[in-house]
């Protein structure tokens, strides 16, 4: 191997017909090709990289490593993925983040992904109808595979993600007559899956991973790794909810590909496997009942108001929906125009009842007078 020098530290060399350039920066000598054939473009090539390395040198700006220019946001994923898993932090939550995080970014080298790109990537989903906060959550996990490579030295710095910006205040809620008709219109395989998040207030990712194996005495726990905030819970199958786990059993079997019948082990199940992906056939059903726009996650606000308003203590309903805080609660427990209306009745007639007192208590005195 025949090396060319070329002004300072570096050289250019022949290997078969693509030239490739070395070079040093802290007393580590660096390879790569140039990918070309062309002496001349492998010697600016060289030129740039020596710019690199004196930038570094001055504090001006990070040298990016060969290897590290070659890492795709794949890499970064699968690292991620690594880490939750060996920190027992890898729930079926986090994984389908990966795989959109991957499917979204996974191509990209993580040296070329920038701010204006993370922008076009927001304003395409954004047009496509996706929630705000959808949109974060996949951003927030591309975050973190940054972070996890510069702590471990792969990369040296990360581009600029900014997050959209999201209302916290929760409002879309389905009054029992809504969610009928969106039952009616919803497609068999998501009907009862609905109704359960609708009856029990759990997340949706929650009620995707319910199996059999959970339920035992006629209730149905569901372990901490499977949970949001990492807390096991239970709810107990009685009324409606028994309606729809008996109604569940009847239709565990499936035909597999080869045409054999096999019985799933998810309570809820397309073909066997779990239920993750179905936007598009909530917005189909949702615009037929007349609520377009609603979010399945206002099924979960929708239960947290019903058990409150029915009776059920805060702390009991708080155990059955997962609300880990009092604060995130009452967030949930939102307020309809009926009921704004139906309190200003209630003060309407307690007034009426005061001045009805005061008045009679005024004739008295008068008659005793």
């Amino acid at each position: 191997m025949d090396g060319k020098r070329d002004r300072g530290d570096g050289f250019i060399y022949l290997r078969g017909t693509t030239y490739w350039v070395s070079y040093s920066l802290r007393g580590k000598q660096f390879r790569q090709s140039a990918e070309t054939a062309d002496e001349q473009e492998a010697r600016k090539f060289l030129k740039n990289k020596l710019k690199e390395v004196h930038a570094d040198q001055i504090g001006a700006r990070k040298f990016v490593t060969p290897q590290a220019s070659r890492l795709t946001i794949t890499d970064l994923v699968t690292a991620l993925r690594a880490k939750l898993e060996l920190d027992g932090q890898l729930s079926p939550q986090n994984t389908s983040e990966l795989k959109k995080l991957e499917a979204d970014f996974g191509r990209i080298r993580a040296v070329e992904l920038s701010a204006e790109k993370v922008d076009s990537y927001k304003q395409e989903k954004l047009a496509e109808k996706y929630a705000a906060a959808t949109v974060n959550r996949t951003l927030v996990f591309l975050v973190r595979c940054y972070s996890l490579a510069i702590e471990r030295g792969h990369l040296v710095s990360k581009p600029r993600i900014e997050l959209l910006p999201v209302s916290n205040a929760r409002q879309g809620f389905f009054e029992d007559a809504d969610f009928r008709k969106l039952y009616a219109a919803l497609p068999a395989d998501l009907k009862d899956f609905a109704l359960f998040a609708f009856l029990s207030a759990w997340r949706k990712s929650e009620v995707s991973c319910l199996r059999w194996k959970y339920l035992e005495n006629g209730v149905l726990r569901i372990p901490a790794e499977e949970t949001k905030t990492g807390v096991a819970r239970s709810v107990v199958i009685a009324g409606e909810l028994a309606d729809v786990i008996e109604r569940r059993k009847a239709a565990r079997s499936f035909k597999k590909s080869d045409e054999t019948t096999a019985v799933s082990q998810f309570i809820f199940h397309r073909d066997g496997e779990r239920i993750i992906e179905f936007r598009k056939a909530w917005a189909t059903a949702c615009k037929k009942a007349g609520c377009a726009g609603r979010l399945f996650h206002d099924l979960r606000r929708s239960g947290v108001r019903q058990m409150i308003r029915s009776g059920v203590p805060q702390n009991v309903a708080m155990k059955i929906s997962g609300h880990a805080t009092t604060a995130m609660f009452r967030r949930y427990d939102v307020c309809s125009e009926e009921d704004l209306k139906a309190a200003a009745e209630s003060v309407q007639r307690y007034n009426a009842a005061q001045s009805a007192t005061a008045a009679q208590q005024s004739n008295v005195v008068s008659f005793s007078k």
